[in-house]
């Protein structure tokens, strides 16, 4: 039996799966289909410092290979999450990961900080990279000076493990990966969804209400590798690789290229158990290969 723990700085993770931010909600909601503790991380949906109603409908829709999604971060806030969602969280035996966005340097601040109390939240997920929302978000992660002063700033007032999840939609996200190190991130995870669009050509209308929303699934793979494997080269922290993992056999890729950990996000629509089977998948490769540990693997590329 292989060994599958993983560190990602000082969070150790019992296996290099995870859930992607938006698309497994606060991890309950899966218990029905599966022992939700075998996951080594669960990212809940995006957290910010107030309420959020999100994006007026429609705001989802299914592409080749793929989905287009503009929900828009809608939350209850942070407060709701500490007084409502993490009371039942903490009973769930695997690091439970909170994802914070904010449209602002001091929203970023105020909701890590409030993050920071909770005893049971080992690390948050810093989310600069959203296509969704029109203040703060994406903004910040395509610039590497903006995305180290938020990182910096959260830094400060934030002192368990740090994520900073990155954006595909950038020149090079070396630059932006790099900037985040400087400036304290213990982790990066890439890549966020790319920006798409749909149109309903009978309408002759975009199908979004938001004309543009964000690319998952499948199809975005082949950039999300590329991506990671460039990343993983250009910094010394470790990096967790998402976009359009569906199967074990594409987690084992990513991990090849250089990911210590992986998220699987759009899958989790198709199948509420893939998180497991891929678990299962690596595990089975491992022990195929004669490798005695995931991290035997990781980089080789």
């Amino acid at each position: 039996m292989a060994t599958l723990n993983v560190n990602i700085g000082e969070l150790e993770l019992k296996n290099p799966v995870m859930t992607a931010s938006g698309t497994f909600g606060y991890g309950e909601e899966f218990a029905d289909f599966m022992d939700i503790a075998r996951i080594g991380g669960i990212i809940v949906k995006g957290t910010t410092l107030h309420k959020r109603e999100g994006n007026a409908y429609p705001r989802m829709a299914e592409t080749p290979s793929g989905m287009l999604n503009a929900v828009g971060l809608q939350n209850k806030g942070v407060d709701y999450f500490v007084k409502q969602i993490y009371p039942r969280l903490q009973a769930i035996d695997t690091n439970v990961i909170v994802n914070v966005s904010g449209s602002a340097v001091e929203d970023y601040v105020q909701t890590a900080e409030i993050i920071n109390e909770l005893v049971n939240i080992p690390a948050i997920e810093l989310n600069i990279s959203c296509p969704n929302v029109k203040h703060g978000g994406m903004a910040f992660g395509v610039s590497p000076v903006c995305a180290g002063e938020v990182v910096e700033a959260v830094r400060k007032v934030y002192h368990k493990t740090l994520i900073v999840k990155l954006s595909p939609n950038v020149t090079d996200i070396t630059e932006i990966a790099r900037a985040v190190e400087g400036a304290g991130a213990d982790s990066v995870s890439l890549i966020n969804t790319l920006l798409g669009m749909a149109i309903d050509a009978e309408r002759r209308r975009p199908v979004l209400s938001t004309i543009t929303g964000g690319l998952s699934g499948a199809a975005v793979k082949p950039i999300a590798l590329r991506m990671v494997w460039q990343t993983a080269k250009a910094v010394k922290i470790p990096v967790i690789g998402l976009g359009g993992i569906m199967n074990w056999q594409d987690a084992v890729e990513f991990l090849l290229v250089g990911a210590s950990a992986v998220q699987i996000g759009t899958a989790n629509f198709i199948d509420p158990t893939v998180t497991v089977k891929v678990i299962n998948g690596i595990n089975d490769y491992l022990n195929r290969h004669g490798y005695s540990s995931v991290k035997d693997i990781i980089g080789v590329i």
